[in-house]
Order: C-alpha cells, then structure tokens, then sequence
C-alpha cells in the first residue's frame, strides 16, 4: 500500500514538472505563423523544433511556462500589414513591443482578442486608417504608444474608460476633431502634438505642459463674454464728457502697453525654446551621463532608418536606440578613444556601450571599420554586437562580463601589508 502511495505521488510529480517545461503548443504555432508570414530583415531563431521559453528572441513566458505573456520585436526590420489570427491567439499577452519597424496597414482588428494587454508599443511605423472606436476591451492598457505613425481621424472617447492608463502618446500623426475629456487620474503622460485637433483643450488635461498639444489648432481656454459694465446698458447712449473721454483712453493705452509686454514676453519665451531645443540634440549624451531614464518621446521624429543600431547576423539581442535613450547607465572607464558604459535596459538586459570620441571619419570609413571589429573571432575578445553612427555620435555595444576589469584579472587584487 505504502508502495502504491509512493508511486501515486512520484507520478504527480512527474506531470507537473512535464507541464512546466512542456512549450506552450498555441501560443508558439501563432507566433511561428506570424514570422512567416510577415516579411523582416533580420534573422530570428525561432524554428519549431526549439523550446520557447527562455530561448526564443524576443519572447517572454509567464512563470510555469505554459503562456507567452510578452514579445519584443522593436527594430528588426517588419514590414507590410500584420497577419489576421497570428498573434491575436496569444491571449495572455501582456507587452508588445513591434516599434521601430516598417509595419504598414491599419490597426489589427483582431487586437480585440488580447483582452490582457497592458504595455502597447507601435510607434515608428506606417500604420493608417482610424484608431480603434472602442478601447475599453483593454482594460488594463497601462502604456500606449502609436506615435509617429499615419493615424487620421479622432481621438476615440472610449480612452476615458482606462482607468490604468499612465502614459498615452499619439505624437505625430494625423488626427483630426476635438479632444475628448480624457478625466484618468492615473495619467502621467500625454502627447499629442503635431496632428491636426482642434478645439478646446479639456480642463482634465491642463495640468499637462502646453508643448504637448503644439502642432494642432488648439486653444487652453474659452473666451469669456465681455461684462456687461464694459457696454452701455440697452437703449442708454454712451457718455461723451471729457472724463469718460479720459478714461477710454486709458484704457486704450494700458490695452496697448499690455500687448506689447505680452509679445515681448512671447519673443522671449521662443528664444528660450529654440535654444532648449537645440541643446536637446545631444539627448544620448546627457542620458547616459546622468544615468537616468527618458520618456518614449526622446527620440526625434527626424530618425531614420540610416540613424539606428546596425546589430551583426547571430545577434539576438531586440532593443533599439531608444530602448537605450531610456536606460539606466553607469560608467565603466575611461580610454584612448571614449567612454565605456553599463547599461541596463528594461527587460534586464546588461550590455556594454562604448561611446567614442574624437574619431572624426566619415559614415562610409566607420561602416567599414565597424565590419572588420565585428567579424574578429576569438577567445579572449569581446565580440561587437552593434553599432550605432551619426555625425556626432559614434556608439560601439558589446556583451557585459562580470567578472571584474582586465587589469584585475592579469594582475589579481593586491592584499593589504599590515604592521608587524
């Protein structure tokens, strides 16, 4: 009996650890039609015979491994209209993460079906046509960003019902109508500059910087009707005394004076703007020497294909630049030719960025250089991952080793001589 008990328990034991390491068949089949159907640059080892969890680029389990719950995909060279019944299976799908790619179409309908979605990031595409009319089937969207796409028509008022939403950004599209009373108290962030809204800003998004809404034919305020006191009462003629004369036109000149002081202030405000603008440029620089996080918005809308990281074949890493721009860093050393930095991107990735400096070669020269560092096979060095190039930024990534500097590990750590 004690036998049969022994045996009854090992069996359990044997399907849940099965279950736990088996591959999630739907979810996997979905994402492998999706890959297949969906034209990209870059090589992804995803194949039906290799597990998913854990190895797969991209792509996040939950905890016992039976669902995909996340899948980033930011930069690898996407295009065309996403396939109908790929990844609207993946119903316990938390993140997706397609930004930076060439995805064109209209937004997927059935999107409908990833009722879990809480982390939306499609900016940095061609999707067109309206949003969605009813947002509310995802109620947990905490993030959503559609930026820099070709959106037209308006902002659904549907938005109103997510209750989590904390960072909405429909920069740079075209959108066009009112701006719908968005009353969420979790909202943190919001742009939607440069579409083509009008109206009247909602007072529930006035707390919001007014650079947020720039680009559209707004206005923050209603125009309050003129007080009846400024007016003479109905059928009464206006004073003509010389004192009331007097009084018109002070009142002209303080309306005067007033105006001039509001345009110079104006001049003054574009002054200061331009010139953040422009110190703004460098925005890489700044995040990594400050080791801070940047919203979604900190890369400009003037990037372009030649201006993004160039990753080696076998590389299977999927962030981007702007998964960079938003990471924590921390400095490594200093050399000859730049700065190393550990940086620590948001899935917990570790990589290594070497910032160069004073390597005045053109794009040409540095591609080709770049091919020679990354195509060097050996033991003892680091091979480059990627590399990032612009007139004035030069960025070279690599893996992150834990193991200490060279320095240490050719001379070991000198012990410390105490008193006899």
């Amino acid at each position: 009996m004690e036998v049969l008990y022994v045996l009854s328990w090992i069996c359990i034991l044997g399907l849940v650890l099965f279950q736990g390491n088996a591959d999630p068949v739907e979810d996997k089949q979905a994402l492998l039609d999706f890959i297949n159907k969906m034209p990209h640059s870059r090589a992804l080892n995803w194949n039906q015979t290799s597990p998913v969890c854990n190895n797969w680029t991209g792509v996040t389990c939950n905890a016992s491994g039976s669902r995909i719950i996340a899948v980033r995909l930011p930069g690898i060279g996407l295009h065309g209209p996403i396939p109908s019944n790929t990844i609207s299976h993946l119903s316990a799908l938390q993140v997706l993460s397609l930004r930076s790619n060439g995805i064109s179409g209209h937004f997927p309908s059935d999107f409908f079906n990833l009722r879990n979605l809480s982390f939306l990031y499609l900016q940095y595409n061609n999707l067109s046509g309206p949003l969605p009319v009813d947002f509310s089937v995802w109620r947990n969207l905490t993030i959503v960003n559609l930026s820099n796409n070709r959106f037209n028509k308006s902002i659904p008022s549907s938005l109103s019902n997510l209750t989590h939403l904390q960072a909405l950004d429909l920069a740079n599209n075209s959108l066009s109508g009112e701006i719908p009373d968005l009353n969420l108290p979790s909202l943190q962030q919001i742009n939607l500059s440069n579409n083509k809204l009008t109206g009247i800003v909602p007072k529930s998004l006035l707390r919001f910087p007014s650079s947020l809404f720039e680009g559209n034919n707004v206005s923050f305020e209603r125009i309050p009707p003129h007080p009846s006191h400024f007016g003479a009462p109905y059928g009464e003629p206006y004073p003509t005394s010389k004192k009331s004369r007097r009084l018109g036109e002070t009142v002209l000149l303080g309306i005067i004076i007033a105006c001039c002081i509001l345009a110079i202030v104006a001049f003054v405000f574009f002054v200061i703007v331009g010139c953040s603008r422009r110190k703004n440029e460098d925005v890489y620089s700044q995040k990594l020497q400050a080791g801070g996080m940047s919203p979604e918005k900190a890369v400009s809308r003037s990037q372009d294909a030649n201006n993004r990281l160039f990753f080696f074949e076998g590389c299977n890493y999927t962030f981007d630049l702007e998964d960079l721009l938003r990471a924590s860093a921390e400095v490594l050393g200093k050399g000859t030719y730049g700065i190393s930095y550990k940086v620590v991107l948001e899935d917990a990735t570790t990589v290594v960025v070497k910032r160069l400096k004073e390597v005045s070669v053109g794009k040409r020269e540095f591609e080709q250089q770049m091919e020679v560092v990354g195509s060097i096979r050996h033991l003892n060095v680091i091979e480059l991952k990627a590399y990032y190039y612009l007139k004035d930024e030069r960025l070279m990534v690599y893996d992150y080793y834990s193991q200490g500097s060279v320095s240490s590990i050719l001379h070991g750590k000198k012990e410390r001589l105490e008193p006899l």
